[in-house]
């Protein structure tokens, strides 16, 4: 640790921040080129197919969940309907809005193992309100 050291010290930093998974997605936008959404905060797509996901250990249901095909980029995503009976206002080829459920570093939330994605509109109607009640399901 001579005098002169510090480039020496600052060059084999940078070569050993490569070692470290944190800064390699980070610097290389990894996270951002394997996701659906390509970085947006929500998406459309149209409903292929219904379809239920076992929860996981120590719960045990049937979560409904709808698989999207998204219309930006064709790539289908397996989303959560949130609500009591609400996959009944969801029909296939309906137009929903998808966003990130929340789930710690981009995973899945809860028990729903691969799901990272939710319902928020289905038809331009929100899905809250048809499931209150308070407004009726459009028709595209």
């Amino acid at each position: 640790m001579g005098l002169f050291s510090a480039l020496k010290l600052k060059k084999r930093r940078k070569k050993f921040r490569w070692k470290s998974v944190k800064y390699k997605r980070r610097a290389l936008n990894l996270y951002e080129k394997a996701d659906p959404l390509e970085g947006a905060h929500q998406a459309r797509g149209i409903v292929i197919a219904k379809v239920q996901r076992e929860a996981k250990q120590p719960n045990s249901a049937m979560r409904k969940c709808v698989m999207v095909q998204l219309t930006k980029n064709g790539k289908k995503v397996i989303a959560f309907v949130p609500g009591n009976n609400a996959i009944k206002f969801v029909d296939e080829h309906d137009e929903v809005i998808i966003e990130r459920i929340g789930g710690k570093q981009g995973r899945s939330k809860g028990d729903m193992p691969g799901v990272r994605f939710q319902v928020i509109k289905v038809n331009n109607q929100p899905l809250k309100m048809l499931v209150k009640g308070k407004i009726e399901k459009g028709r595209r």
